[in-house]
């Protein structure tokens, strides 16, 4: 009997079977001087968490869609894995008064960006401080629901009501549709076509990643076997030791000697 088609949930899932402690998602900022590191059960929990605060408080599920305005980042990881562990799409969105917000059943944003939404009339928000920590916003007195907040009140195992299917939507980003599936064997062509393989610790530029889009930075890593140090705001002349103090083997959308480049030949 055929097996059914991989969803992004499962590639979480085989990241939890390999090694639940091990460092997955790595993450620094240096305009705050903060390091983040997150094991794939510690991930897993933000992602369940994530999920059930969208399943039981907005309704999310399987052929619906939440928009996300967030950038680069260790919460962002766990909200678009939340989104798919629902079943549901995501809108990546960089259009505050995007016509098709009308149609999401939530906007979960960076603080900084409530406000064109709350202008624009988006009646479900989730904002998000971005905190190194997972910290709740503060100076906010709009109408947006504080994520940190409400994440914490929700369940560390996440089942969802209904199941996902791989032809459902899955991501919405500008003209490009995939879905649930279709992300999935994208992560895998992409990771191939890189490079990544099993064990890989790729350190990724968030800039560089920003652009590229969550299937590399996210689900080509998670495909492959691989993990991540996200690096935000980085000194280049910094970036040797810290990729020898996190046994960097590859890196994307940063050269440093002696590390191969993904996306370059040679």
């Amino acid at each position: 009997m055929p097996q059914p088609a991989a969803l992004p949930a499962d590639l979480l899932a085989r990241a939890l079977r390999r090694d639940a402690a091990a460092p997955l998602l790595t993450d620094y900022d240096d305009a705050v001087g903060s390091r983040v590191e997150l094991s794939a059960a510690t991930l897993a929990n933000w992602v369940a968490k994530t999920a059930n605060l969208l399943q039981e408080e907005f309704d999310v599920a399987p052929g619906g869609t939440v928009a996300v305005a967030l950038p680069v980042h260790w919460q962002t990881a766990a909200v678009l894995l939340g989104v798919w562990s629902c079943g549901a799409a995501v809108l990546d969105t960089a259009a505050e008064d995007d016509g098709r917000l009308d149609d999401v059943a939530v906007v979960l944003a960076a603080q900084d960006r409530l406000a064109p939404l709350e202008d624009a009339g988006v009646p479900e928000l989730l904002g998000l401080s971005l905190h190194p920590l997972g910290a709740g916003m503060t100076g906010y007195a709009g109408p947006a629901r504080d994520f940190a907040l409400e994440v914490r009140a929700h369940g560390d195992v996440f089942t969802p009501w209904q199941p996902a299917a791989a032809g459902d939507p899955g991501l919405v980003t500008g003209s490009l549709q995939l879905t649930l599936g279709g992300l999935v064997a994208a992560a895998e062509e992409l990771a191939g076509r890189l490079g990544v393989v099993p064990g890989d610790r790729l350190l990724v530029d968030t800039a560089t990643a920003a652009e590229a889009g969550p299937v590399a930075w996210l689900l080509a890593p998670l495909a492959a076997g691989a993990s991540v140090v996200l690096v935000r705001g980085a000194d280049p002349a910094q970036l040797p030791a810290r990729a020898a103090g996190e046994r960097v083997t590859a890196t994307l959308g940063a050269t440093i000697e002696g590390i191969r480049e993904l996306g370059r030949p040679g």
